[in-house]
Order: structure tokens, then sequence, then C-alpha cells
């Protein structure tokens, strides 16, 4: 018999357990009839959270201008309007050259980071992290340095525990804000030091901001692009999420602070973008609309609104719960709830969620999965109707409840 097909070694070293081996188990079971509650990714079409009609109709109205390649930078439109957004947030001095468009945030992610790392070269990222970044910086080269953002801190990182991780190697620091997995929103101080720190010691700074507009309560987000302009900062934005357009595959990023130095970087990127032609063009045509006039986002999170009653939910199901706590997430669409260890000391993420989607039929992340090496977090999404996020808990409370009656189930295995 001949041997398998090679796989490429650093794929080994990816981790994305968001659609990995219990996503694939989830789908089985649906293939065999049963009802899954998918918990595990973002994904607000999904759960009946449609695309602003104006959005649609302007992707509609534009369909004869969209047969063609595109530019690899995006459309004048779509890059003029994330412009004047920055212009709008204190940045007035952006222009529309200083806006690439991709196919969705993820893909922006690797041509920065193919167009920048060397062998071994460093990258600072959070703990826990939404995962594209560490199998980004991996699969380009480069290494993950994870800073932490402790839950006993509210998931908010140390400026100077991140200072202590630079070395000679250390090329950039990425900060995604709001949070995914966690739903932290940072305040003003902490990004302040982080841009500060980036300056000092010439990294440059990736704002992960695809949530920008989702902040609950009290919870202000801050854009980090005005904070830091004495080193080049790269903000990311998209439809995806504020905008639900998951399926569009419509990202932004925008390049601002030290362009001066950033020319051959910045040409190395777009010639990157040139090899794969062009984004999308459909859905470019929806930026402009997206970005202008009325947020719609803006009655989701609200008191009342759809997010923010289905994140209540959540708080509120914790709470009951003699199993589970929870820092309250402030912004995104996730919740990251633990499982005490004072109830439950040998508690297993990986184990649980297993258990959870062959007997409960629900699917979560377990929170190991965000390169964290605390084995009692998960992650789910907020975008169900409060009611069946209210009908998830009670069962998930209900299988803890049978493993803490038989602990020996979650234990490591020897």
């Amino acid at each position: 018999m001949k041997p398998p097909f090679q796989t490429a070694t650093r794929v080994h070293d990816v981790r994305y357990e968001i659609r990995g081996a219990l996503a694939r188990r989830a789908r089985e079971l649906e293939q065999q009839g049963n009802d899954v509650l998918q918990l595990n990714i973002g994904n607000p079409g999904a759960f009946g959270l449609r695309t602003p009609e104006t959005m649609r109709r302007a992707v509609v109205r534009n369909l004869k201008h969209s047969e063609a390649y595109g530019p690899q930078t995006g459309i004048f439109p779509a890059r003029e309007a994330v412009a004047m957004q920055f212009q709008a947030r204190g940045m007035t001095e952006t222009r529309f050259d200083q806006v690439m468009i991709g196919n969705g945030v993820s893909e922006l992610v690797d041509l920065v980071l193919r167009s920048l790392l060397e062998p071994g070269d460093q990258v600072l990222v959070p703990a826990p992290d939404y995962p594209l970044w560490t199998a980004a910086v991996v699969l380009n080269g480069g290494k993950a340095v994870h800073y932490p953002c402790p839950a006993e801190n509210d998931f908010i990182p140390d400026p100077e525990q991140v200072r202590r991780l630079i070395t000679s190697k250390t090329r950039a620091l990425v900060v995604i804000n709001p949070n995914n997995p966690t739903g932290a929103v940072y305040p003003e101080s902490v990004l302040q030091e982080l841009a500060d720190l980036a300056a000092e010691h010439d990294l440059i700074l990736f704002s992960d901001e695809i949530y920008d507009a989702i902040c609950f309560d009290e919870a202000r987000f801050v854009p980090m692009a005005p904070l830091a302009e004495d080193t080049l900062c790269v903000t990311f934005g998209g439809l995806s999420k504020v905008y639900r357009a998951c399926g569009w595959r419509v990202g932004w990023m925008v390049f601002t602070g030290a362009l001066d130095r950033a020319q051959d970087y910045m040409l190395a990127v777009e010639k990157l973008a040139a090899l794969r032609l062009s984004a999308n063009v459909p859905g470019q045509w929806a930026v402009q609309t997206a970005l202008g006039g009325y947020q719609s986002i803006a009655d989701l999170v609200a008191r009342g609104g759809r997010l923010h009653e289905s994140r209540q939910a959540v708080i509120d199901a914790i709470e009951r719960s003699r199993f589970l706590e929870m820092v309250r997430p402030m912004g995104a669409m996730y919740a990251f709830p633990s499982v005490r260890a004072d109830v439950m000391p040998d508690f297993d993420d990986h184990r649980f969620a297993a258990e959870l989607l062959e007997q409960k039929h629900i699917l979560i992340v377990p929170g190991s999965s965000f390169n964290i090496e605390a084995r009692n977090h998960f992650r789910i999404t907020l975008l169900p109707e409060a009611e069946d996020l209210e009908r998830a808990f009670r069962r998930i409370d209900d299988l803890l409840e049978e493993l803490a009656e038989e602990p020996e189930r979650v234990r490591l295995a020897q």
C-alpha cells in the first residue's frame, strides 16, 4: 500500500477548533436527524439576524458593475467610506489610499503577516485570543508569544506584563478590542499604554476592531489609531459582525501612524493582494451604505434589544448555577464562562464539550482552544434568542450535575 500523501508540517501546529472535530461531529449528528444548537460560531445570519435591507439593495443595484475584477486594493467608494469613518473618529488626515479591502479580515491578517515576518520573528498575541491570529503567525513562519489577559483582571491585559515579553525578535503587537472570545472592552488608558509600548519598541500595532459597534451598558469602544500616531497602526474592520453579512466576506484594514516609514511594507502587502487579483466585488458595494446613515446595530445592543437580552439571559443563567461563574461580557457577541474550580476541580473543557454535544446536542468551544492553559472555560455565542440560551444553560447545568455525581468521568486520562 502506498503511503499517505504528504501534509505540510506547519499545518500540524495550527489550531482552529471553532470549526474542528466537534463541529464535524455536530454535522454527523444533524445528518442522523438530531437538532444541534450550534453555539460555536458568531454567525448572525444563522440565527435570523439579517443584513440590513439597504445594504442588500446596494449590492443588487451594482451587480452590473461587479462582473469584472476589481482593483486589488478595493473599489474606490468602499475605501473612501472607510477613510471617512476614520476621519470622523479624529483621524482627519486619513485618505482612501490608506485603506485596503479584502475577503474578510481573515485574508487581510494573512497578508499583513506574510508581508512582515521572517522565520523565527515573534508577534505578541493576547491569551485568550481569536485563534486565527496565532494560526496566521505560525503559518507565516513566525512565533506567537501570548500575553496574558486573565479573568481575575476582567480579561484586560497588563501592559507591564506585555513589556516583559518583548525581545529583539518581536515585530508586532496584536490587540483585539472588543475582545473575542472574552467580551472584554479595553479602557482608553490601557490602549494608550499598549500604543506607547509599541512605539517605544518600534512594533507594528495590529488592532482587530471587527466588533467596534457592539458594546453593552456603560462600555465604550475606543479606536486604537488616534492613540498610536508614533508607530504604524493597522486597524481591521468589516461587514461580518456589526452589519451581519458574514457570507459576503468583506473586510478592510487601514494604515495610519508612521506611514513615512511604511511605504515599502504597504507595497509588499499590495503585491500579495494582487496575487489573488481582487476581493469579492459585489459585497464591496455595500460598504458605503453600511457605514453611512442609520446604524441598526445600536438597537440590537441597547437595553431591550435582541443581543442585550440574549446576553442578559446568559448572565442570569450563570448567576443561578452553582457550577458556573463568568466575567460579564461588555462587548462583541460571546460569553466566556468558567466552571468553578472549588466545585469541580478536575473539570476538563474538551471532555465536557464532547459530552455536551453527544448527550445534550449543544455545540460549544472549549476555552483552551483560545491558546490558554486553563481547562475550565468555554465560549458560546450570544446570537440565539434569549429563550434558546436559557434552555441551553439548563442542559449545561444538568450535565454538570451528572458529572459532579460521577467526577471520574471528567478526570484526565492517566
